[in-house]
């Protein structure tokens, strides 16, 4: 696609953002708990993505994703839901990684039309869920397992989960994943992970904060380099320093080993320690981010929602075999009452990238959001991200989104 047209395709979307449709709505707040009478789901985003990237064509993808589902109303402790997804693109100029032309970039927002989630939940025993069959799973802050929600087409799994708190002040969530329907659909060769994997995580609040310890045993028949075994905890919390001031703190540690099919044999380490201080709307954080990797195998986190991590350019969805360090800081500032809108939220973030001695320099990159809930419904998104790579194996790479979503 020309850059006129680009061009011309972004002040469309931009245009729709300040007509009156738009004027009363955006990034939603968090879905209500399910009504116990039931009734229908749906949800939508139309999002328009361009990307540039050394080595390829400019691409450019205007895609519109739709969810319709039903929930039946409670019975005897049962409910079942089932809910089905569609991604169409209306500008289609990207490489999907499954039909498109490989000499354009990649936009991983292929077409589907699938079944999201057909899941039966009870809630029978005290303080206890239990879901089975296709289910969004979405474990603490996602750095493990998650649905990858920024995708079109969302992260799902095959599985029985479990989660009490009968334990209190424990919560406990154990889960068998027998697939795994990822992002790239039902027509790509690695649209599903057979699996037999065991999830489970623990969570307790404490003094010093909130307490998480966990276990990642992932099998994949036919992704068998992404098996391993993960154990690890984490901490976060923070402290009033004044009437105004608050710092907020996190330190996680994780240990990665070769598991089920993987034929490599490695022990990695994952290290996160994070600080930042918060007054009134503003925030920032300061982080160092260390994934181990020793010139052949690396600490992977392959069920992750790996675009919030290391960069919205997702450059590094796969760690390098050298590791990763990523040192970043990040300010944000929460808009109470925007000129339109309910909230909002702006945000900006900087990284630097290395390998995980800090010999070689990967590169750094920029990104920055605006974010505004502009009712109960409707949202609107804007962001961008700028990678200015240093080695040729992580050439440059700029990226821009414009996303409206609507629900009911």
């Amino acid at each position: 696609m020309s850059s006129f047209r680009r061009a011309a395709l972004l002040a469309l979307l931009v245009g729709a953002a300040s007509s009156p449709a738009y004027a009363q709505s955006s990034a939603l707040p968090p879905v209500a708990a399910p009504s116990p009478a039931g009734g229908f789901l749906f949800e939508s985003r139309l999002r328009y993505e361009d990307v540039s990237q050394d080595g390829f064509d400019d691409a450019t993808a205007a895609t519109l994703r739709a969810r319709l589902g039903w929930e039946s109303p409670k019975w005897s402790g049962f409910r079942l839901l089932v809910e089905g997804e569609a991604v169409v693109a209306l500008v289609d100029d990207y490489n999907d990684t499954v039909h498109s032309p490989s000499t354009y970039a990649v936009v991983a927002d292929p077409e589907a039309f699938e079944l999201n989630r057909l899941q039966v939940t009870w809630t029978g025993l005290p303080d206890t869920e239990v879901v089975l069959g296709r289910q969004r799973i979405v474990l603490g802050n996602a750095r493990f397992v998650g649905n990858v929600g920024f995708r079109q087409n969302e992260q799902t799994f095959d599985a029985i989960k479990v989660t009490t708190r009968a334990f209190e002040p424990l919560t406990v969530t154990w889960a068998w994943i027998d697939r795994v329907h990822r992002v790239f659909g039902d027509d790509s060769p690695v649209g599903e992970w057979r699996s037999d994997s065991h999830v489970i995580n623990v969570e307790t609040p404490s003094p010093a904060g909130k307490v998480t310890a966990y276990g990642y045993l992932l099998d994949f028949d036919n992704a068998p380099a992404q098996s391993s075994a993960t154990w690890g905890a984490r901490l976060e919390g923070s402290r009033a320093l004044s009437s105004d001031w608050s710092t907020l703190y996190a330190v996680e540690y994780a240990r990665q080993s070769e598991y089920g099919a993987n034929p490599a044999r490695f022990d990695l380490d994952y290290v996160l320690v994070s600080a930042g201080l918060k007054r009134g709307p503003v925030t920032g954080t300061l982080a160092l981010e260390h994934l181990d990797g020793n010139g052949s195998q690396a600490f992977q986190t392959p069920l992750a929602t790996l675009h919030a991590f290391q960069g919205w350019a997702d450059v590094f969805l796969t760690t390098p075999r050298d590791g990763l360090r990523d040192v970043s800081a990040t300010v944000s500032y929460a808009v109470a009452n925007p000129p339109v809108g309910r909230s909002g939220v702006l945000t900006a973030s900087w990284r630097e990238l290395h390998d995980v001695e800090g010999f070689a320099r990967y590169g750094s990159e920029l990104d920055l959001s605006a974010r505004l809930v502009l009712d109960d419904h409707w949202a609107v998104e804007f962001k961008g991200a700028h990678f200015d790579g240093a080695l040729a194996a992580f050439p440059d790479r700029h990226k821009v989104w414009v996303a409206f979503d609507y629900r009911f």
